[in-house]
């Protein structure tokens, strides 16, 4: 029995192996659907195979200096002739690179985790503290509406009359929720609508915040333009202007994720408390004709311990935000597909998890008006 054991260690594939594997040519099939930044549309095969040799810098998975993680996530870095390419695909420097390893989660992934006590039980008590009193961030990101492709210059980039209508019919939806339901949920508050510089996505906001007149707009930010956020897997080898183009997007579209994607701080010591929903409406004052009996109303306050802010951007950096967000592998962005104007709703819990609530959700366009840029509809 103890022979038989050692023999199914030695031949045991090793579930990395199977994920990874396969350093032989690539097959071809056909590719997910991408916008602005198509991918090649062949894949490489998976196929059970050995474990990779340690010694192959090509297979080798990197590995931080004295075996310890690394300071934050982010791309392995270094040089061509230092780690070669990743299974052939592309440059291994390329790579994402996670602080703890797949798919362990990291609870410092913002860099705003309170450092330890040094006791667990205080730590435990601080948490429970956190997770009652704190601030709960909510992020809805979405994608600008369909838009003349036809020209280079950005300026001429604008909505078609369809994508007009879809950005009218979402800031009725972004409307509808903030109102809120009843006492428990709503109305929401919105800090701030930010956008990026690009003409399609600032016409999309213009047109949602007309349904929105009392939130602030913040000044169109470039590090929400469109862009290769990195590269995507399964895909083919990458080209040398692809590999440029990741250069180029990269660090850009990962300084956005670290900008707007983080937990809020924690509260003071005299907010360390239960906070009720809703507020009672104001006291009548000497000259107010009185309320009757029966009458009086509560006046829905925002909950203070919900904030929320809205993102009107692009779908690559939507896809690449929203595995970041999840700590999935990044190069997985173009496995998800974001309509145009479609929701993408982020929870991000004082204690710093996170949850994705909506994701690419087109539901208040209904058929006749969904598209994936000048893709109508779903069968394409």
């Amino acid at each position: 029995m103890a022979a038989y054991v050692q023999h199914l260690r030695r031949s045991a594939v090793p579930a990395a192996a199977y994920l990874l594997s396969s350093s032989s040519p690539p097959k071809s099939v056909p590719s997910s659907a991408s916008c602005e930044a198509p991918a090649p549309a062949s894949v490489p095969s998976v196929a059970l195979a050995p474990a990779p040799n340690p010694s192959d810098k090509d297979a080798a998975a990197p590995r931080p200096a004295g075996g310890r993680a690394p300071a934050s996530a982010g791309f392995v870095g270094g040089s061509d002739e230092e780690h070669g390419t990743f299974h052939g695909l592309f440059p291994r420097r390329q790579l994402f690179q996670p602080r703890v390893e797949w798919p362990l989660w990291d609870g410092e992934w913002d860099g705003r985790r309170p450092p330890s006590t040094g006791d667990p039980d205080a730590d435990r008590r601080r948490n429970r503290k956190l997770r009652k009193a704190g601030v709960t961030r909510h992020i809805i990101l979405i994608r600008h509406g369909q838009y003349d492709e036809t020209h280079a210059e950005d300026e001429k980039r604008i909505l078609t009359p369809l994508g007009r209508e879809q950005a009218d019919a979402t800031g009725e939806r972004i409307a509808e929720m903030v109102k809120g339901i009843d006492e428990e949920f709503g109305p929401c508050k919105v800090k701030v609508v930010r956008v990026s510089n690009l003409a399609r996505a600032k016409e999309t906001a213009n047109l949602i915040c007309q349904h929105l007149p009392d939130v602030e707009r913040a000044d169109p930010d470039p590090l929400l333009n469109e862009g290769r956020p990195c590269h995507n897997v399964p895909g083919g080898k990458a080209s040398a202007n692809t590999v440029a183009r990741t250069d180029e997007d990269h660090a850009r579209i990962e300084e956005a994720f670290k900008k707007y994607f983080h937990r809020a701080d924690p509260p003071e010591a005299d907010e360390d408390k239960e906070v009720a929903a809703g507020k009672e409406a104001p006291q009548p004052q000497d000259g107010d004709e009185p309320v009757p009996a029966g009458e009086q109303k509560k006046e829905l306050q925002p909950h203070p311990q919900h904030e929320f802010e809205i993102i009107v951007c692009h779908a690559n950096v939507i896809r690449y935000f929203a595995c970041r967000a999840l700590q999935i592998p990044p190069e997985a962005w173009l496995r998800l597909c974001t309509f145009n104007c479609s929701l993408t709703y982020f929870t991000i819990r004082a204690t710093g998890s996170v949850s994705c609530r909506m994701l690419g959700d087109i539901g208040h366009l209904g058929l006749s008006r969904s598209t994936f840029s000048m893709h109508p509809g779903f069968n394409w």
